[in-house]
């Protein structure tokens, strides 16, 4: 399975009422078939993880499996403080139909490295889909260090990583670990386009989810035209900035829901934004490229 483009790390659409709006799931996943995006995360930490019962992310997973799109995979997010619970959900969303799991680090529990190691093993030698591994030490607290990965790359069912540590030098410490079949993906907005110029196969964004098309495009630039996908870069910068103006998904959800694509409800406790904020949002949206 080749990883690499625009995958978007999709937010849950929810009615007023607070439950899942499965039309306007439906209206997403039709957009991003015909945008270019190569695949959507389902029950990520844009789609409200934390938020979400199982039951909701396996009835999302199954939803989006039942209509043909084939150019477009289904993953789905699994993250827990303990193995157990990880491999448990990830059981369900493999019977539901995911393609890939994108497996955080386990949060809250902070666990050494050689518990990171051990974490990954067994989700890679039990669990009967492909793995992604998901570092963002920013919200687990912890961080999956390159000598780790290093002992991960060689198990046939790990096939990449979501690195959200942005810096330069861990690219280059993922580049220099990784085997052809290993996929190195950005998980930061900010930093893809130059890391994709400089060798990453894609990035998991959450611009994509207002922009795929521009997403999709960024991350075909990088390969064919350098430096018209660091212009392209520069001018998104501002709606990326935009969409971190808040905790995440909360900017995501109320621009989406401005532009018509889904309501803007969110679980507590995340919250809705100010007016002001949504028309911020808005104005910046409208000074993006065509």
């Amino acid at each position: 399975m080749q990883l690499r483009g625009s995958i978007c790390a999709l937010v849950t659409p929810f009615s007023s009422a607070g439950d899942l709006d499965l039309e306007a799931f439906e209206r997403l996943l039709d957009w991003h078939a015909r945008a270019g995006t190569q695949a959507v995360v389902i029950g990520g930490s844009t789609g409200e993880s934390g938020a979400l019962e199982t039951t909701e992310v396996v009835r999302l997973v199954r939803q989006a499996r039942q209509k043909s799109r084939a150019q477009l995979q289904i993953w789905a997010g699994i993250g827990a403080p303990a193995t157990h619970k990880a491999l448990h959900l990830g059981e369900a969303l493999i019977d539901a139909g995911a393609q890939v799991l994108l497996a955080v680090t386990p949060y809250y529990s902070r666990p050494p490295q050689e518990g990171l190691y051990r974490h990954y093993q067994q989700l890679a030698d039990q669990l009967a889909a492909p793995l992604v591994l998901y570092n963002v030490p920013g919200r687990t607290g912890v961080d999956l260090l390159p000598e780790t990965v290093a002992r991960l790359i060689d198990h046939p069912n790990i096939i990449g990583i979501k690195e959200a540590v942005g810096r330069d030098d861990r690219l280059q410490a993922m580049l220099a670990l990784r085997r052809p079949d290993f996929a190195i993906l950005s998980g930061d907005d900010g930093t893809c386009a130059e890391w994709m110029v400089q060798g990453a196969d894609g990035v998991v964004s959450v611009a994509a989810n207002v922009v795929p098309e521009l997403m999709a495009h960024l991350a075909t630039l990088a390969q064919d035209d350098p430096q018209g996908c660091r212009a392209l870069d520069l001018r998104l910068r501002a709606l990326y900035v935009a969409l971190e103006s808040a905790p995440n998904p909360m900017p995501v959800k109320a621009l989406l829901a401005r532009l018509g694509h889904c309501g803007p409800t969110l679980r507590l406790p995340l919250i809705e934004l100010e007016p002001s904020h949504e028309a911020h949002l808005l104005t910046v949206h409208e000074q993006l490229p065509a």
